[in-house]
Order: C-alpha cells, then structure tokens, then sequence
C-alpha cells in the first residue's frame, strides 16, 4: 500500500490536536453477551481480524516534502502509509468487567492515541453481569471521518453485506504546468474559491454578534472526560415530526435545545436568552462514487432557541434554521470554515494548527453531529450489538458534544463532556429524555 498524502482537512485535525484535546471520534457498542468469558472471545477476535483490514494498518507520518512534486504547496504535510511494524495486539485491550460502561469509556476517551503508530484502539469491557460486554473504539479523525470509521469498524465486525464503494476514479497524467486551454476555467474556479472563503469569513464575523452562551459550555479545559448515553424509540420521533413537520434530524436537534434548557435550570445556571451556537456537520462524501480517503466535510451553523420555553417553538426555530442552512447549500455560510482548509498550505497548518484549534471557541459553542449507522444488525463473535453510542471529539475551550446515531428502531445519543465542567452529565442525560416526552405531550391533541 502506498503512501497517501493528507487531505488538508486532514491534516487540520492532526495538527491542531493537544494533550488536553484529543481528535478522536470514539464509538461504545453494547453487545449481548452468550457467557462470561464473551469479552476475552470478542477481544481475540478483533486482534485477528485487525491484521486482515488495510485502513487500519495505515499510520500517519510528518513529511517536509510531498512525494508528489507537483504538488508544491504539500510542503510541511503529512501522509497516510502502511506501518511496517504493525502489531493489532498493540491496539486491542481487554479490561477488567465492570458495572458501568460509561465511567470507564469516559476515562479512556481523554487518552490520546499514540501517533507513532496506526491512530485507533479497541478496548473490551466486559460487563461485571456476564451477560453483556462493550467495545470503544477510538479513531484518529485524521485517519477516518464517521463513515469511514464505521467502515473500518464493520471490518473487524461479523461479516455483514454492506454496498461496496466503487473504485477511486484514475486521474489522468499530468505535467507540472496546467493545460492552457483549462485557465480561464481554473481563473473562475479560483475567483469562485476566493468569493466563497470571504463569504464564509464574514458570516463568521456576523455569528459572534450578540451571542449569549452559557459558561458551562464554554469553561476552561481540564483534559478530563466523562460520557454518558440516551436511547429513545424513533417511532416516538417520528410521532412528533408528523405533527409538527419538518425532519427527523431537525426534532434530534430541537430535543438538545431543549434538554440544554432544563439541564441549565436545573444547575443553577439559568437559560433565558441563551442561544449558543450549533455546528451541524455535513458530509460532501457521495455514496457509492468515487472519492479520496480524507475527510469531506462542511457544516451548518445554527443558534438554539435555549431561551425559548416552548417546545413546539423551539422546535419551528430549528426547523425553520435548517431549511435556511439547505437552501443556502453547505458551500457557504459560518458552517462551511472547513472549507477554508483546503485553500492553506500544508505547512500552514503544522504552524498554526494549535491557534486554528483555540479559535473553536469563537466560531461555534456545541458540536450536534449525527452518524450513519447500517439498518441491518451488527454482531460480534455471534453476540448481536443492541447499543451503540457515537462520541465525537471536543474542540479546545468547549465542554460539551453531542453526536447521534439511529440503529434498529433507536435513536442513541452520546454525550461527551469535560468532566470537571460538566460533573452532571447524567442530569443533561435525563433531560433529553425528558425533553421527549415533553414534545411527544405538547404534539397530542
């Protein structure tokens, strides 16, 4: 396999990444378990299928020079190469049985992957029950985005017939100078980049005017981590989206607004006009065409009506940004930053990384982001998954990040917090559950 260079989104998560901010997504699937030694099966069999998956051999090593000369601005990047040493044993771990899989994935969620190695680990927690066991992976965001991630996760899962990507399209050759007969397309397309990075700079700007936040959401790190998981039916969603309208994603989104709201009165901390600052990723990864390795991502930015104590308003708000956000497309606006990656040198992100990741704080307040999950069921070593709760990683000056995943008839939400921010995670947990019923009672007639 050879080596790959970054893509520069890429290469922004592995260069703005600290101690205290580790840029790992991590996902705990909860499995049903036959007997008690379950775990230690599930952990034999994970190592041995690891050596067998390509992507996950893959390391990510600093380079000065791009092996492709003609790509001049790579100087100072990064690449995606097969580790010559590869061991999966360094990278499954089986643990001790406990009685909380949440405690435990929240102390090994703060833990940086090592990066002179292949960026993912596995660890197995078998459950202190006997009939049950967990599994978090971690992977470096740098080495997989959500649906690459869950990509390579199915491949050290039971066998499962997923719609196989086509293969990546074949540039045609090319010399260092570019085709005259393309400049005057390159010159618009060029021109295009330049009016779409000043737009999404200035709606930037715009974003940060009269925000009203919350301190907890915004508190100084500590490096510490703490999860907690939320399990909902998608018929009780799917109820509440048909009396109300819009999407399925827009109600997910409305019930963080509202449990923000009860979890910020129950603290003490009060929600009247408080409207933090959403970033809802977007994929611009095409199912089933051909695209890089890299991360291909853009993002919709909205405010949530914290403030506001109905539910069905808050919910009308949501809706009402969303539809904002698509017909804008996700190219443009506040949400697109990520965009800007693609227009700084590979060295200007070595350089600026650690300032690119403190800047976080300015742009957005909570991550919402939402991960594709296969209808069908997933098993491991014959034992069927019954949960799974993504995490995503928090961005430096944030303490809280949702993430959402549908599987089998359920809504899983993840709660990733700071933990010496956010000691009460379990109460914001509840409040989504509560925030649930409280939409499902205001939609009855």
């Amino acid at each position: 396999m050879t080596a790959d260079l970054l893509a520069p989104l890429d290469l922004a998560f592995w260069n703005i990444e600290s101690d205290r901010h580790p840029m790992h997504l991590g996902a705990l699937g909860v499995f049903s378990a036959h007997s008690p030694t379950a775990g230690a099966h599930a952990a034999d069999l994970l190592a041995a299928r690891a050596a067998a998956v390509p992507g996950l051999r893959m390391r990510i090593r600093d380079v000065w020079q791009s092996p492709d000369l003609r790509r001049p601005l790579a100087f100072g990047g990064a690449t995606r190469e097969a580790d010559p040493g590869f061991d999966p044993l360094n990278h499954v771990r089986l643990h001790a049985p406990t009685d909380d899989f949440h405690a435990v994935a929240g102390r090994l969620m703060e833990r940086p992957l090592e990066r002179g190695r292949p960026p993912w680990e596995a660890h197995v927690l078998p459950g202190e029950d006997g009939v049950s066991f967990a599994v978090l992976f971690k992977f470096h965001h740098a080495l997989a985005d959500g649906l690459r991630a869950l990509k390579l996760a199915a491949g050290v899962l039971d066998p499962l017939d997923l719609p196989e990507r086509g293969p990546r399209a074949i540039e045609p050759p090319r010399g260092l100078l570019p085709d005259v007969r393309k400049l005057p397309g390159l010159l618009r397309g060029a021109l295009s980049d330049v009016g779409r990075a000043l737009d999404i700079g200035a709606s930037v700007a715009l974003s940060t005017l009269g925000v009203r936040s919350s301190a907890a959401l915004t508190a100084e790190p500590s490096g510490t981590r703490r999860t907690a998981g939320v399990v909902l039916d998608i018929d009780d969603v799917h109820r509440v989206r048909k009396a109300v309208g819009g999407t399925v994603n827009d109600v997910l989104i409305a019930v963080v607004a509202g449990a923000l709201r009860r979890w910020l009165d129950e603290r003490g901390d009060g929600s009247k006009g408080v409207a933090p600052r959403a970033l809802i990723p977007v994929s611009r990864r095409r199912p089933r065409t051909a695209q890089p390795q890299g991360n291909r991502l853009s993002g919709y930015l909205i405010r949530l009506p914290v403030g506001d104590p109905d539910p069905v308003s808050r919910l009308g708000t949501v809706r009402t940004a969303m539809d904002r956000n698509k017909d804008a497309g996700p190219n443009r606006g506040a949400g697109a930053v990520a965009l800007l990656a693609d227009h700084v040198p590979a060295l200007g992100h070595r350089l600026g990384g650690p300032l690119v990741g403190q800047a976080a704080r300015l742009w957005f307040d909570i991550l919402v982001t939402s991960v594709p999950l296969p209808g069908l069921g997933l098993r491991l070593g014959g034992h069927p998954l019954t949960e799974v709760y993504p995490f995503a990683p928090l961005a430096p000056g944030q303490s809280l990040a949702v993430a959402i995943s549908t599987y089998r008839g359920r809504v899983h939400y993840g709660l990733v917090a700071d933990a010496r921010a956010v000691p009460d995670l379990d109460v914001l947990a509840r409040a989504v559950t509560d925030e649930v019923e409280t939409l499902i009672a205001a939609c009855d007639p």
